[in-house]
């Protein structure tokens, strides 16, 4: 199996617990970072937002508070797509957010459609990270903000041992426990490791149309916040 279709297995399998295994292995610090990622956003003012890898929408959900016109989720994972659509509806949102099941890196709109596109925990489960960010930068307008919230590895001890540990050890274990499936939270920690952060990022951001590229580490390490404008 390609790694598209297993990422797309693997979240559809986990969908109906992703939000409340987030919150637990997390202990909520994601949902601090996902407004962090939504306040940058807001100087912006944007009137159309992508929220690619949307997963439930929680960042689409939480864009609807930058009053925009629209906002549009797309992600792999079908059974994902339907509890966020859920979750709008119970909101009251879903005249404002629509949410599309479709490949991050064949992005179905067109050039120059969107004011700004925002992608949490995503990105790294991109088949071809460059080609996905290319697509990003393509439906943007010139001079759109990216937003990137994604996992880090911490590089000062001891947060990078302690790390290490929760991430071999406790994480695994623990999303197995409440979601009964253990290849997903197996694949979380190797994800992290093999995923370029930091600066190669940042240079696969350059090389993807975006200028003005920068990284704000949060929590001791454990994510960051990437932006860029496209070109």
């Amino acid at each position: 199996m390609n790694k598209k279709d297993f990422v797309r297995d693997m979240f559809d399998a986990i969908a109906p617990r992703y939000d409340l295994l987030n919150r637990i292995l997390s202990a909520g610090i994601d949902q601090r970072w996902r407004k962090r990622a939504i306040r940058l956003l807001s100087k912006d003012k944007p009137s159309k937002i992508l929220d690619v890898a949307t997963g439930t929408a929680d960042m689409a959900i939480l864009a609807a508070t930058l009053g925009p016109t629209e906002i549009v989720g797309v992600d792999i994972a079908k059974e994902m797509i339907e509890v966020g659509r859920y979750k709008i509806r119970k909101k009251g949102l879903s005249d404002i957010i629509r949410l599309k099941v479709c490949d991050a890196e064949q992005l179905p709109f067109s050039d120059n459609e969107f004011d700004a596109a925002l992608v949490a925990f995503g990105v790294r489960n991109f088949t071809d990270l460059e080609l996905g960010l290319r697509e990003i930068s393509r439906v943007l307008c010139p001079g759109a903000p990216l937003i990137v919230l994604e996992f880090s590895r911490p590089t000062h001890f001891p947060i990078k041992q302690l790390y290490g540990f929760y991430g071999s050890f406790i994480l695994p274990y623990v999303g197995k426990l409440i979601s009964g499936d253990d290849a997903a939270y197996t694949y979380l920690p190797d994800s992290i490791k093999k995923f370029p952060d930091g600066k190669d990022f940042l240079d696969a951001l350059s090389r993807s149309r975006f200028e003005q590229v920068t990284q704000e580490r949060l929590t001791f390490g454990i994510a960051s916040l990437y932006s860029g404008v496209a070109s």
